[in-house]
């Protein structure tokens, strides 16, 4: 973990957003679970909170951002921008897993907004042990990014998206420049 924090701290953090997240599937009349199955619901499967996987990126800010064109589960196409590229390392001590250098881009609606950056992707436990439409990640900055910048990027709270628990749901599929050849085994699991 490239960033000092207080590990016992950010576990204790981390668990309470899940805590607060399985409530609100379990119980809002605006929760993803259809209604006929919250009474079963006993909460979402997360991988073990893991700070090997809070990272420091470094940020490529694009000046002139390009529109991307996502693909969502109900067939349509939704435009974002790619505002910037976001890139880091995962330097773990288990044999068995890839370390090196990745790039995840990050974006943004076309309408001007404050929203935090976007960051769809897809790694090595899609469509095993996370949901196969890839999972979401979304990064707040206290300003616009600019080039050299360093924002933290933490797996542990990568998503699944709605439209996993329900085709209510139209939701961007991970661009192909997100698809990660590397394990994250972190955040959210869905089987």
């Amino acid at each position: 973990m490239s960033d000092s924090i207080d590990v016992d701290e950010w576990r204790a953090e981390l668990e309470s957003k899940r805590a607060e997240k399985d409530d609100f599937f379990a119980e809002h009349p605006q929760s993803p679970v259809p209604p006929e199955d919250r009474e079963e619901f006993e909460g979402l499967d997360y991988f073990d909170p893991d700070p090997t996987y809070r990272v420091t990126a470094t940020v490529t800010a694009h000046d002139d951002p390009e529109v991307v064109l996502m693909d969502t589960t109900a067939g349509r196409e939704m435009r974002y921008l790619r505002a910037v590229t976001l890139e880091f390392e995962l330097d773990r001590e288990d044999d068995d897993l890839e370390d090196g250098t990745f790039e995840l881009a990050a974006y943004q609606l076309e309408s001007p907004n404050e929203e935090p950056y976007f960051v769809p992707f897809r790694d090595k436990t899609t469509g095993q042990q996370t949901y196969e439409g890839g999972r979401y990640m979304e990064l707040a900055a206290d300003r616009d990014l600019e080039t050299g910048d360093e924002l933290v990027v933490d797996f542990n709270i990568a998503y699944t998206p709605f439209c996993a628990y329900s085709e209510t749901f139209d939701c961007p599929l991970p661009p192909e420049e997100n698809w990660l050849e590397v394990t994250i085994p972190a955040g959210e699991r869905f089987e």
